[in-house]
């Protein structure tokens, strides 16, 4: 549970995302209000010999929109999406790079993998040409903080600088870390975000070896994510990055931003339980939603709409619908809950930023995306998840979930700005 007293309001100023829906916000919020589905076959390599040959890659990023392209080929993938992000966010907000005041602009990113991508092909260079030929910054450039580094440097962040890497979790505390920073006035901005990119045989392999992944849909890849579905097989891996800008809301004022929401409260949590798997009573989760409101001040019953982490996993999905059942009573009933990674898959440390972006704009624009795929009921699945069809109705109160392998789970609570 955060122990930051309420200080300064934090206030949600600029949006950047990359997503298998598109590159930019705006592609990834029609994709998502029109329920459209951004899972494919993999392209990124042959993954004919895998049992799962799908994933959420993103169809039209291009690194050089902002990058050189001398620095884009020595970036990892998830670097160069976080950087592409971050533009696209702070161009949102209408801020000037690079920053005018870089001691009191923060960062807080984060990752679940990072840039093993660069680790993987460096390994191979190595064993089959030697030392000589290896990059000498093969091991900074595949840190989890590199993302950080390249941020700070190319916008100028001078002041508190963070890297998160709690797994699935990650995006989520990501902005309850860097709303932190702004509520005890060790920062005015703060850049917001988490990436991944690791679609490659290793990865997909892994989760395979894990039987976490659905097998039966590589000829209708659109079908395979269906969060809180009995016919669900697994998760769908993804790539992404999500950037949000915060401030307080005196420096939103000063300079005449535009408010999207504001952050009222977060927390996180441990299940203590397990590597791979969450407490089967959902007590973590139970605690990081509580925790979460108590610390916005806010009662279960104020909550009106949940992001939910919706993996599309037979347990996961199961638990999570018992935690929610926990914290909110006969209230979860008449809460809508709906989960992104029907339509994005999961994009690991990026997904958290991602959701909280859509948790923004449907508390903006009152339109909660819908949980697609969900076709056949799960009797241990009975809340309300917003089958297959966005629905339109006023959200002033949001929570937005992610729980993570290790048991790390964070939430997040956004309200409607008010004056």
């Amino acid at each position: 549970m955060s122990d930051i007293k309420q200080g300064h309001r934090v206030v949600i100023t600029g949006l950047g995302a990359i997503s298998p829906l598109g590159t930019g916000v705006n592609s990834f919020w029609e994709g998502l209000c029109q329920g459209r589905s951004g899972i494919r076959r993999i392209t990124q390599f042959d993954a004919n010999h895998l049992p799962c040959q799908i994933a959420g890659e993103v169809p039209d990023f291009d690194p050089h929109q902002y990058l050189e392209p001398k620095e884009a080929r020595r970036l990892p993938r998830s670097v160069q999406m976080a950087v592409s992000a971050a533009a696209e966010a702070l161009q949102d907000a209408n801020l000037p790079v690079p920053l005018p005041e870089p001691e009191r602009s923060g960062l807080v990113f984060g990752t679940g993998i990072g840039g093993l991508d660069v680790f993987v092909e460096e390994i191979e260079i190595l064993r089959t040409k030697g030392l000589k030929r290896v990059n000498p910054f093969t091991v900074p450039l595949g840190l989890p903080n590199t993302s950080a580094y390249i941020i700070s440097k190319t916008f100028r962040c001078l002041g508190p600088n963070k890297t998160i890497v709690t797994a699935c979790a990650t995006g989520t505390q990501v902005v309850g870390e860097a709303a932190d920073l702004i509520r005890k006035g060790a920062a005015d901005i703060v850049i917001a975000g988490g990436t991944e990119a690791l679609i490659n045989d290793f990865a997909i392999g892994g989760f395979c070896a894990m039987r976490s992944l659905p097998i039966h849909f590589n000829d209708h890849p659109e079908k395979a994510s269906r969060p809180f579905d009995a016919r669900r097989e697994g998760f769908v891996y993804s790539e992404g990055a999500g950037v949000l800008i915060l401030e307080s809301l005196e420096h939103a004022r000063e300079r005449g931003g535009r408010v999207y929401a504001e952050v009222a409260g977060h927390a996180s949590s441990a299940d203590g339980y397990h590597l791979a798997a969450l407490d089967p009573q959902g007590a973590g989760a139970s605690r990081a939603m509580r925790w979460a409101l108590q610390d916005a001040n806010l009662p279960p019953e104020a909550v009106e709409y949940i992001n939910a982490h919706g993996t599309s996993t037979e347990q996961n999905d199961i638990i999570e619908t018992l935690a929610i059942k926990s914290v909110f009573g006969e209230h979860a009933r008449r809460i809508p809950i709906s989960s992104n990674k029907s339509m994005i898959g999961h994009a690991m440390g990026a997904s958290g930023a991602l959701e909280a972006i859509s948790t923004t704009l449907t508390i903006l624009y009152n339109c909660i995306p819908p949980t697609i795929n969900h076709e056949f009921p799960d009797p241990e699945c009975d809340l309300d998840y917003v089958p297959n069809q966005a629905r339109y109705q006023p959200v002033k109160i949001a929570l937005s979930n992610s729980f993570g392998l290790g048991g790390q789970n964070a939430c997040l609570v956004l309200k409607a700005f008010e004056e």
